[in-house]
């Protein structure tokens, strides 16, 4: 059983990595043909990063690698051990990409169409690495830290971080760059909302002839409480049990199989939940 339990434990940290190196790797591109060329600024450290590096010869990928080592220290502190082992990965992989990776503009002269394309592909990188328990660094680990206080939806508050990039970028540049910026920003924060649905929170009401199975499952396999009610069927008179639960949007599909597994005739409710109060374990990474 021991054995079982670390190869199962490392099956899921090779598809975690999976999914985190390309997504770095793609990040990369995305600054190197898209952004850089143009002018235009990521979001967070790396849009800093990337000021620097366009006004000195020193290497963006360098300059968001040493940025992000002071916020490494604060997430291994509070967002845990294996959370910034992904996030370095993470930074590594996308600060080593873009040694290699050419600044070639995919879309020469047409800083919109950069800015549109450039924000959907950083905000597919940064919400996969994100699903898969890492971070691409900088605002992303202050975002998830503020996330643990309350259930933000994290892209809209990466967004609301931001506004001192396009300062900055209007400072240093010009006003229609710092714009189209803005622009690219926005989208990320959208694509990353999309992808990063973890804030959202599902009630979800299960109706079973097999209550007490039911509750040991879930209760085995996810750190949620469960209220359970007596209930009867008002044409056939058979007693149920009714379970009654808050989960995340990342739960839903594992709940869903291990209702299936007990009782595959078992009635659901699945509603989308405004907001909780009281006691509810907030997972952020």
């Amino acid at each position: 059983m021991h054995d079982k339990g670390e190869a199962a434990m490392l099956r899921t940290h090779l598809s975690k990595l999976a999914i985190i190196i390309p997504s770095s790797v793609l990040l990369a591109a995305s600054y190197n043909m898209f952004l850089l060329p143009n002018k235009l600024l990521s979001s967070g450290l790396a849009g800093i990063a990337m000021i620097i590096g366009l006004l000195t010869p020193i290497n963006t990928g360098l300059l968001i690698f040493l940025f992000n080592v002071p916020l490494f220290i604060m997430g291994y502190r509070h967002l845990g051990r294996r959370f910034v082992t992904y996030s370095v990965i993470s930074v590594a992989v996308t600060s080593l990409s873009m040694y290699y990776i050419p600044l070639y503009a995919i879309a020469p002269n047409d800083p919109l169409l950069s800015a549109v394309f450039g924000g959907v592909t950083n905000g597919i990188a940064i919400g996969l690495i994100l699903r898969a328990s890492g971070s691409t660094g900088g605002f992303d680990i202050i975002g998830l830290l503020l996330t643990q206080k309350k259930d933000y939806p994290l892209g809209t508050l990466m967004f609301a971080m931001n506004a001192v990039v396009v300062l900055l970028a209007a400072f240093f540049f010009d006003r229609t760059l710092a714009l189209y910026t803005l622009i690219s920003i926005y989208v990320v924060g959208r694509v990353v909302d999309t992808i990063h649905t973890r804030h959202i929170k599902l009630t979800l009401m299960i109706i079973t002839s097999k209550g007490d199975e039911m509750k040991n499952k879930l209760l085995s396999r996810m750190y949620r409480g469960i209220t359970i009610f007596d209930g009867e069927g008002a044409y056939t008179h058979e007693k149920r049990k009714i379970l009654y639960t808050v989960i995340s949007r990342y739960e839903l599909v594992e709940v869903k199989k291990m209702i299936r597994s007990v009782d595959p005739k078992a009635f659901v409710n699945i509603t989308e939940t405004v907001e909780v109060m009281g006691a509810f374990h907030r997972d952020v990474i």
